[in-house]
């Protein structure tokens, strides 16, 4: 992987949580990828596992955000961001996260970890 590629992996996977459906994942996730919610949380094991969190934990593709990030560092199939997403109302919550990824020789994500850390409030 390098820069470029992180770039357009992390942009399709904004695009893909703005879009209708879970159809995208399978272009961003292998099929038998991890993806880990926080450093503490269970893992999510396996593409059908991946697309059954992602349609419960958005409120849909309509949902107000946005999102910045810095590619904090990339080493051969390892890549690591910084983000920060800001919701819109009613919530209005931020995040700063970190993102930890994997990729296989296709360009997928074979393991995801992420390191949300919610704005004081």
């Amino acid at each position: 992987m390098d820069r470029t590629r992180v770039a357009d992996w992390i942009a399709r996977y904004e695009r893909a949580w703005r879009s209708v459906g879970t159809a995208p994942l399978a272009e961003l996730f292998t099929d038998d990828a991890r993806y880990l919610q926080g450093p503490y949380r269970e893992p999510v094991l396996g593409l059908p596992a991946i697309t059954r969190m992602w349609e419960a934990e958005r409120n849909g593709p309509d949902e107000d955000f946005t999102m910045s990030y810095e590619i904090v560092a990339v080493d051969g199939d390892v890549a690591v961001a910084r983000l920060e997403v800001r919701y819109g109302p009613p919530s209005g919550d931020e995040y700063r996260d970190l993102w930890i990824m994997r990729f296989a020789g296709d360009g997928r994500c074979l393991a995801f970890e992420e390191w949300p850390f919610a704005k004081p409030g």
